[in-house]
């Protein structure tokens, strides 16, 4: 049996994912720079563990040094996934994380000729942030290969870490970034919004330009224009529009000891029961500018954090199978779209050609 690192396996989705993949029949080597957390779920899992700080380049190395992957659970990914990519490089392990934001794909994409080099494989975002958009942007690229425009919206149900909590609410002050011709351009969250049917009601997607999709999904489908929106719940919907406005307060550092009070009050992601009757709907739109033509679909699917798991754990599997690409990668452009929308639990509608008329 290969071995493969998990790290940051005592974090709230980290653990979650640790389960999984023993529920999987996989024996991931748990990692994280904590002992006492560590050992605890190690012991409780049957799993062998390793302690290593991300700061300690040769530790890192020598903890790399007989895997085949390592998996980085371990937020916030602009800090972690710097030290392992460099180690992943070194010791020439494949390299998969849960990141969402568009940085640290960027950061990744500019490691990928090194990366061939080396014959390793870079694959950020194998969580439910980029998974299931990533497999739906394919999949309609391929209803529509003409298309020139591709707009990708999510909506979750069932509550929030307070990791992601923490990333959404300190991005909110800065600016993002839309794709016009193949040219990452600024925008500001909540700079537009647009109504998408589900269910028989109108849903508000809000502008959410720090999507990884930005990125994955043009490496996917080559679309040169994407613009990406999240389906907020209304408190931070109307958030994230003031967040234009008064961004410079938000940036400042009484705000910003307030917020990092609040958020320290914050459990430490939803409850088992939460997690059970929550759910996520993704939805995406392809447009040939040229003639009109539109080709729109969605999916439903477990709530976000399982879903997250489910995601990491099948791409786990692939890769250990050899299901390799070396260089950076996205998901659906290495295991494909249909593999990854059959995933359990996941059910997808509207992947037919059909017109639309221009939305407002």
């Amino acid at each position: 049996m290969q071995t493969w690192i998990l790290y940051g396996a005592y974090g709230y989705t980290g653990e979650l994912i640790a389960r999984a993949a023993v529920q999987s029949g996989l024996q991931p080597v748990l990692s994280g720079r904590s002992r006492e957390p560590l050992a605890r779920l190690a012991n409780e899992l049957g799993l062998a563990y390793r302690v290593v700080d991300l700061n300690d380049s040769a530790a890192l190395d020598t903890a790399l040094s007989d895997a085949a992957l390592v998996l980085n659970c371990a937020g916030p990914f602009k800090r972690s996934a710097k030290p392992l990519l460099a180690a992943c490089l070194r010791t020439k392990t494949h390299y998969l994380d849960l990141a969402g934001e568009v940085p640290e794909f960027q950061y990744a994409q500019q490691l990928d000729d090194r990366a061939r080099a080396q014959g390793v494989m870079l694959l950020p975002g194998v969580g439910f942030g980029v998974v299931p958009t990533d497999a739906l942007a394919v999949a309609l690229k391929a209803q529509l290969p003409s298309a020139t425009q591709l707009e990708l919206a999510f909506q979750t149900e069932g509550g929030v870490s307070r990791g992601t909590l923490s990333t959404v609410l300190n991005d909110l002050p800065n600016p993002g970034v839309v794709r016009q011709n193949n040219q990452l351009v600024p925008a500001r969250a909540g700079s537009s919004e647009r109504r998408i049917e589900h269910a028989g009601q109108q849903l508000i997607a809000s502008l959410n330009p720090w999507r990884g999709d930005l990125i994955t999904a043009a490496h996917s489908t080559g679309i040169p224009n994407i613009t990406t929106y999240a389906i907020f719940p209304g408190a931070l919907r109307g958030l994230v529009r003031v967040s234009r406005w008064l961004g410079w307060l938000m940036r400042s550092r009484p705000f910003q000891r307030v917020l990092q009070a609040l958020l320290k009050r914050q459990p430490a992601g939803p409850t088992p029961e939460q997690r059970a009757s929550g759910s996520t709907f993704v939805w995406g739109e392809v447009q040939d500018s040229r003639t009109g033509q539109r080709i729109s679909a969605s999916l439903s699917g477990p709530e976000a954090y399982d879903y997250t798991a489910l995601t990491a754990i099948a791409c786990v599997q692939h890769a250990l199978n050899q299901t390799i690409k070396p260089g950076f990668q996205t998901p659906a452009s290495v295991f494909g779209a249909s593999a990854l929308l059959a995933l359990p639990g996941v059910t997808v509608y509207g992947l037919q050609q059909r017109q639309h008329q221009e939305h407002a």
